[in-house]
Order: C-alpha cells, then structure tokens, then sequence
C-alpha cells in the first residue's frame, strides 16, 4: 500500500539580488494554477495527489518552469529560496487583494510574521479515526520534519538565532491546540473554537499538522503537515516526503503506536512537550536537543531522525519508494540548508551574497533535474 501525496509550495519572487517583489497579483492574474497569499510577495501553487514519487517530482518542476518563464517576460525577475524576508521588507505589509477580510484581519492581527514561504506536505488517509491517530504521532515527531526542511536563518539582512526564523515567529494558531481523542472530538473543538472567534474560519487553525478533508471539520481524508519551511531542491522534499510517508505506514498497519497510550505523559503535558521541541528545532534543527514523546528522554534530532530512518527502510523498501528515501542522508551528512548558509555566512559570505549564490543554485537544480529525469514527462 502506498498513499497519494501532494504538496502546496509558497515561493517568493523577485530579483536575481535577493529583493523579494510582489509580483503575484499578475502571476495569478496571468497564470493557471496559482494562488495569491495574503502579501503580495509569494504565490502558490499545489501539486495533484499522487502515489508516484517520479510524477511528484514533475509535478514539483513543472509549475516553476512555467513561473519561470512568466517572470522573464515581466523583467529580470526570479524565484528566491528560503522562507523568510531574508534580505529586508519586515517593515511593512504588501496585501495582494487589498478587499479581502480574511487578509485584513490577518495583516491587521498578525503583521508581517505570516508573510512567509513553506511547504505543506499532504497524505491520504481515508479513515478519520486512523487519521486522527496519525495526526497524534506526527504531532509529536513534526519537530524532526522541521529540523530536515530549515531554510530561514536571516531576516532583514540579518542573522536571527533561528535556523527556522518562520516557525521561530510563525502565530500558531489558535494558541492552545490539543491532541485529538476522536474525529467526534476534533469536530466539537473546531465548532468551539468558531463560535468563540478564536479561528476565523475553518482553515484558520495553523498548527504544526491539522487534519485536512473537502469539508472540514467533518469530511477528512488527509493528514498536513504545515511545519517545514520551503525546501527548494525536489529530492530533498521528496526524501523528507518518504519518511513522512513510511512513518505514515508504519502507524497505520500498527493501531498500537499512539501517544495517548504510549507515553508517559499526559496528553497535556504532551502539547507542552512538543511545543518546546518545535521552539527547540526553529533554534538549531537538526543540532537541536529534543525531549521523546514517549518516556521524555533525551535525544538529538540528528539522532531520531536517525533512528526513526532505520525503523521505517524496510517499509519503504517493500513499498518501492527507498531510493527517494536514502537521500536524507545527504541531508544528515551536510546540514539543511539553513545551517550550509549560516556556514558560509561565518566564513565571511554576507546574507545578500549566500542568498544570491541559492537563487542560482536553485535554478541549476531545477534544470539538471528536469534534463535528467522530467524532459520527456515535461515536454
């Protein structure tokens, strides 16, 4: 058994500097398949389920060419990593659609700590009871999808102490989100927390990972996970994808892995638990000393990641998909890629120039990936 996964993936546009510009009132304008944010700095754009890891890297380029494109033929503008407004423009709000509500009461609530790009990993899970399950487990590990994905480590030009800024500053919320007893449990608080104002609607609850569904609260087939920060390299994604996935597996075939059951700890002491391993990854990802759900001991995320790696291979190798797996050793081996720009930022190298030298190394990637692998699926 494998599961259909998709992905929605925030990218800011700008200049080949690192200037981050609001370009997606046109883009969307212009373009099939995007969506604007709220600031006017990022678009979106969100792959089709599959349960092919070779079409979901296609499907991950394809929509990029084409922006790509796009932005040539507006002016010398680009695609630019990272999560954060690296290079400067926290100041102020860009709105994208200045009549919105919602984004009023999002820029007028929030500010510029929303304005962010990242990517929301989405896998199926029919049974909302299952599913309510996975969303527990993966509450407790998402830290470790964080730790993988960081790319924030500047804002305004400077470094922050974070190597996820976005997650370091991102407005969860609302600000106190248990850990789901039940689908009927999860419907009951989302009506509450509707009725109270503290979610302006039913996508307004940004938490780590949600249960996603056509009509939420009610109609669910997906587990969210909202936790990564952007990562621009396809493989990577995909590999960070794959243990998402194989943990995903793991928990399904085996009713008895739950927090609720497992852990020493309440399911209170549990939201607190997870909440200072997440604070713990935004600081130092994948160096980052975290606190195991089940028993509290403990343990560097280089380290579960490692374990959890181990546990799961033999699932992804029976299911087909350990090649788009064993690349989260490079991951291990080299860093994110917050901590291989903060590497060459203390040899010397200023945000703008590392930004820069990732604004191009992306865009290498992308065309070596779609030679080698997506030509004939992209033609």
């Amino acid at each position: 058994m494998v599961l259909l996964k998709g992905f929605e993936i925030e990218m800011y546009t700008g200049t080949p500097q690192g200037e981050i510009v609001g370009l997606s009132d046109k883009i969307v304008a212009d373009l099939d398949g995007f969506m604007r944010e709220p600031d006017s700095r990022n678009v979106e754009y969100i792959t089709e389920p599959s349960q092919n890891y070779e079409n979901l890297l296609c499907a991950l380029l394809r929509p990029r060419r084409i922006l790509r494109n796009y932005l040539n033929r507006l002016g010398d503008y680009t695609l630019i990593p990272g999560s954060t407004l690296s290079l400067g423009g926290s100041d102020r709000f860009l709105r994208s659609d200045p009549a919105n509500p919602y984004h009023d009461y999002i820029e007028n609530t929030y500010g510029t700590k929303v304005v962010t790009a990242s990517v929301h990993i989405n896998i199926g899970i029919s049974d909302p009871e299952v599913l309510m399950r996975a969303c527990r487990v993966i509450r407790m590990e998402a830290p470790l999808f964080l730790a993988l994905s960081a790319s924030s480590p500047f804002l305004d030009g400077k470094t922050t102490g974070y190597h996820s800024t976005r997650w370091g500053v991102f407005p969860q919320t609302p600000s106190h989100v248990p850990l789901f007893a039940s689908h009927a449990d999860h419907i009951q608080w989302v009506e509450d927390q509707l009725v109270a104002g503290t979610m302006q609607n039913v996508r307004h609850l940004w938490a780590s990972v949600r249960p996603n569904g056509d009509r939420r609260p009610y109609d669910l087939n997906r587990l969210e996970l909202r936790i990564c920060d952007l990562v621009t390299d396809p493989i990577a994604l995909l590999a960070i994808t794959a243990l998402l996935e194989a943990r995903l597996l793991q928990i399904i075939e085996n009713p008895s892995i739950d927090p609720l059951t497992q852990s020493t700890f309440s399911g209170e002491e549990l939201v607190t638990l997870t909440a200072e391993n997440e604070a713990a990854a935004a600081a130092g990802s994948l160096d980052a000393n975290l606190r195991h759900w089940q028993d509290g001991r403990s343990i560097l995320a280089r380290d579960w990641i490692s374990e959890m790696y181990q546990d799961v291979w033999a699932i992804a190798k029976q299911q087909g998909f350990s090649c788009f797996l064993s690349p989260l050793h490079k991951i291990l081996r080299e860093g994110n890629e917050a901590q291989q720009w903060l590497q060459l930022h203390a040899v010397g190298f200023d945000s703008q120039r590392v930004i820069t030298q990732a604004i191009v190394a992306t865009q290498e990637r992308e065309i070596e990936l779609e030679d080698k692998l997506c030509s004939s699926l992209l033609a």
